[in-house]
């Protein structure tokens, strides 16, 4: 069957398995080169291959929780939003959490996600206690970072090619409500944006909405938000009644592809005006239900109809802490001259990783969104050969565009060790994705 990340983009003809047990699921792994799939919200081709899919999401079962530590153990299938739904109420919640609840934990894992609290808490990987792996001989490992490290320093991030995530035991943060108290800055330009994060670096959810067609004196204009979670004491008292607040039967939905001329440099640029100028106006501290605050899209079903039947590309790069100015602004300048604006467009910070080959480091991480078109396929390369050229790096689990020599210039080292280690123990024969192959990862 033809299938897509959640950009739409590239459609690939895939072999499609859906095994239900571990012996289905061994008898796939060793009879054919294979990637897992989560719940398709990769951006690009990671999850996808065209000999063998493995869809993971009959694995859906929540295994155990531990109150006192706050550790749940699951099967890599079960997605974030179950997770959320069946523990917020106990007074617990993700630890760390991407930008959408519709994520499978094993995914999450492999792409090794991170969240506004990157800069405190580090990425999802830290609070992954120990992971069970299928290798290419259908043989499952378990691997800690006391116990086969190497296995499991590799697979957080590794995005699925050291092998099919099976479990994974994480630890939950516990948490008063479900209200988060958001405090909005408005940033004239990057640099003050930027300071503002570096002022903020006790907050503990810090994130960006940038204006990415800005010029002049105002290039990088932003929204900077940062948020905690509340206490009982302190939630305003219209909110006593339901201090975890659930989230509502979704009604907003994108029916069908819009036309491509919805999205240009004119209604994009409108639009980041608007909210811009919202934000400006608006109470700087409010409180916020979970939802509103880490999952804003999610509100909208098939939000990614929006860019057409072409589909869009994500690009997420991050710069080093002492040439991330520079860099930005030279991102910036480049997407304003192009006219390619993206109306999704954010700006973290991330503190300090010590990892294999997860995506993080600390610096800023910048992500936007392009309707796919030759123009945007270029832009992109660009955005890219800057990033290297100011020592930063892509992330995979939103690419659908580099091609080799590009991530080799970005990551060389860490390049050459992952492939000697999918060498060594086999997953090479055993694990590709599209993405895979076209970075000869």
């Amino acid at each position: 069957m033809k299938l897509s990340g959640w950009g739409k983009y590239p459609v690939v003809d895939c072999r499609l398995s859906q095994p239900r047990s571990e012996k289905e699921l061994a008898d796939t792994v060793i009879t054919s080169k294979s990637i897992a799939r989560g719940n398709g919200r990769a951006y690009g081709d990671s999850a996808l291959s065209r000999t063998n899919t493995i869809d993971m999401l009959k694995f859906n079962h929540m295994l155990s929780f531990d109150p006192t530590t706050g550790q749940l153990v699951a099967e890599a299938g079960v997605l974030l939003s179950d997770v959320i739904a069946a523990f917020l109420p106990r007074g617990w919640f993700p630890a760390v959490t991407p930008g959408t609840r519709f994520v499978s934990l094993g995914g999450m894992a492999a792409a090794d996600v991170h969240g506004k609290n990157h800069h405190i808490d580090g990425s999802f990987g830290n609070c992954v206690d120990w992971l069970d792996v299928m290798g290419p001989d259908g043989k499952i490992t378990r691997c800690s970072r006391t116990e086969n490290t190497p296995l499991f320093e590799w697979s957080i991030g590794g995005m699925g090619l050291t092998g099919v995530i099976l479990r994974i035991a994480l630890r939950l943060r516990p948490v008063e409500t479900g209200w988060i108290r958001q405090t909005t800055h408005v940033a004239q330009n990057l640099d003050a944006a930027i300071d503002l994060f570096e002022k903020s670096l006790d907050a503990t959810y810090s994130v960006a909405w940038i204006d990415c067609l800005s010029t002049g004196n105002a290039l990088g204009r932003s929204l900077v938000m940062l948020g905690e979670h509340a206490t009982r004491a302190e939630m305003p008292v219209k909110y006593h009644a339901t201090p975890f607040p659930s989230v509502t039967t979704q009604k907003l939905s994108v029916p069908f592809n819009l036309p491509g001329f919805c999205l240009n440099q004119y209604s994009v640029r409108a639009f980041n005006a608007l909210y811009y100028w919202n934000g400006k106006r608006g109470d700087p501290t409010s409180y916020v239900n979970w939802n509103s605050y880490f999952y804003p899209l999610d509100s909208v079903l098939e939000w990614n109809r929006i860019y057409g039947r072409q589909g869009f590309a994500q690009f997420q790069c991050v710069l080093p802490l002492d040439s991330a100015r520079s860099g930005l602004s030279e991102m910036l300048n480049n997407i304003s001259e192009s006219g390619r604006g993206s109306f999704l467009a954010v700006l973290k910070r991330f503190g300090q990783q010590h990892s294999r080959f997860s995506f993080p480091m600390e610096g800023y991480t910048l992500a936007l969104d392009f309707p796919i078109s030759d123009r945007s396929v270029a832009l992109i390369r660009k955005l890219g050969q800057i990033t290297a050229d100011y020592g930063g790096r892509i992330y995979l689990a939103k690419d659908s565009i580099m091609d080799a020599q590009s991530v080799r210039t970005m990551d060389a080292t860490r390049v050459d060790e992952f492939e000697s280690l999918r060498q060594h123990n086999g997953a090479a024969q055993r694990f590709a994705s599209a993405q895979s192959e076209r970075l000869k990862l």
